[in-house]
Order: C-alpha cells, then sequence, then structure tokens
C-alpha cells in the first residue's frame, strides 16, 4: 500500500468504509509507518467529516442527507426506544416542565411521562402528544405553533421557536437523527433544528438526549448544538458501547436503557 500521505488516507478511508471501525495500531501495521503517522492520518479525515474518531482508532461516518417517514421510524428499535422513554421518565419529577421535541422515541417518552400520573407540564411540537395525553388530568400539555410536516407528526418553524422562547423548562428531552461527537446533534430538516436548539436554550436544568444505536455516529445536513450542551445521553447497551469509545466531552453522562430487549 502506498506511503503517499494522500493516498494512504484514501486507503485509510475505503478500509474504515469497509470494516466500519480500524483501530490505530492495526493500520501503522498494515501501512508500515508509525502510530503518530496514522493518528495525524485519521484527524485529517476527521476534519473533513469522512470518519468519527475514537480512543484507539476511527470508525465509519453514517449519513442522514434525506427525513426516513415517520411511520418507518416508528417501527424500527420499538423495544429499544419503550426502554430507553421508561427510563428517561424516571427523571421526571412532580412539577417538572418539559420540553420534548419530535421522533418517535419522544413519542415513546411522553408515553411513559403521562403514565407516571405526576403533575407535570409538557411543552412539546410533537402533534402526536395530543392523542396521548387527550385523557391525562395530570399532564399540562402546551404545543408549540408552527408549520405542520406530516413527515414528522411536528409543527416546527420561527412560529415554534416564538412560543418556546417564553418558556423556561427545567428539563428536556430531546431526540435526534444523528448523535456525532464532531457533528453533535443533527437532523435533515433546518425547521426542526431551529425548534429545538430553541428549546436546549431555554431549559434551566439537565438536557437529556434519547437515541437508540442506530442514531449514534450518524450525521444529518443541519446541526442542533453540540455535544457539549447536552448533560446526559439516554441509551440502548449497544449504544452505549459504541459511544464509550467515542472521544466525547467529559461531563457527558451516559445512561444506558439496562431493560432493552432485541428487536424482532
Amino acid at each position: 500500500m502506498s506511503n503517499i500521505p494522500a493516498s494512504r488516507q484514501h486507503d485509510i478511508l475505503t478500509l474504515i468504509r469497509q470494516e466500519g471501525s480500524v483501530t490505530v495500531s492495526l493500520l501503522a501495521e498494515q501501512f508500515s509507518v508509525s502510530e503518530l503517522t496514522i493518528r495525524r492520518d485519521l484527524d485529517h479525515l476527521a476534519k473533513k467529516g469522512l470518519v468519527e474518531r475514537t480512543h484507539g482508532g476511527a470508525t465509519a461516518r453514517r449519513n442522514l442527507p434525506v427525513e426516513p417517514d415517520y411511520l418507518q421510524k416508528a417501527s424500527e428499535y420499538p423495544q429499544e426506544k419503550a426502554a430507553i422513554a421508561e427510563t428517561v421518565a424516571s427523571f421526571v419529577e412532580e412539577g417538572d416542565t418539559l420540553y420534548i421535541n419530535s421522533g418517535s422515541t419522544t413519542f415513546e417518552v411522553i408515553r411513559a411521562v403521562a403514565s407516571l400520573e405526576k403533575r407535570v407540564t409538557i411543552v412539546t411540537n410533537n402533534i402526536d402528544a395530543v392523542y396521548l395525553c387527550k385523557e391525562s388530568e395530570h399532564i399540562r400539555l402546551i404545543l408549540a405553533g408552527g408549520i405542520y410536516r406530516n413527515r414528522s407528526h411536528s409543527v416546527s418553524g420561527s412560529l415554534s421557536s416564538l412560543i418556546v422562547s417564553q418558556i423556561h423548562a427545567n428539563k428536556a428531552i430531546i431526540g435526534v437523527d444523528g448523535f456525532s461527537p464532531s457533528a453533535g446533534l443533527t437532523t435533515p430538516i433546518l425547521e426542526e433544528a431551529e425548534t429545538t436548539r430553541a428549546m436546549i436554550e431555554h431549559t434551566v436544568g439537565k438536557v437529556f438526549v434519547v437515541a437508540a444505536s442506530n442514531k449514534i455516529g450518524v450525521v444529518s445536513n443541519f446541526k442542533t448544538v453540540s455535544l457539549d450542551q447536552v448533560d446526559a445521553l439516554v441509551t440502548d447497551g449497544k449504544g452505549a458501547e459504541i459511544v464509550q469509545q467515542m472521544e466525547i466531552p467529559e461531563s457527558l453522562e451516559i445512561i444506558v436503557a439496562t431493560n432493552t430487549r432485541s428487536a424482532v
């Protein structure tokens, strides 16, 4: 294999895409160069947004340029999402005001919070929250206005952000399309990024991200916030294993939904 830097980096990228992940020591041996040289190569590829750096190497970066249909998303990892929802709901306290954004995982979060029978206020752009909370006398539901998007079952945009800007929640529970150390939280829809960013910026307490393993290492078109604006990630066991290999902020807590079962 070539030891010309550009050619070697191309070969490294090809290998990462084939294998999914690589280690510095393995690449150094394979390309007959020092580990320092390989680290520089991986740093270069990471800066170009082609890979995600890990503690001992790198993983392939997965892209999500087009928003999946809501029903398609809802059918994926249902048991993992339910377990994640139950886990994050255990942190909800009587009297909380919660920001919860749109998504199939946060739909399960709203369901789990409603079942707690605690008096809480939910501020959301998830239209399906009406169905989940319509019989709940203990839930005060505030819907953020905006333009309705059937593909995500949500409203978003400048009107949503305007409403959100008038409320200060003490917890935010945020679903994502992509979770990446280098790119942060991302989504394929600009308006969704704006609304979710406003929720996070107007939270005076903890910000929880809820994401199954299929969202870890994914990068989409529009950035919501960096990971240093997130307090905790609630994920399944596989997701936790992936994240623990990544270079994430030390302050970011990883919470594993331990009752997760593999979807069938």
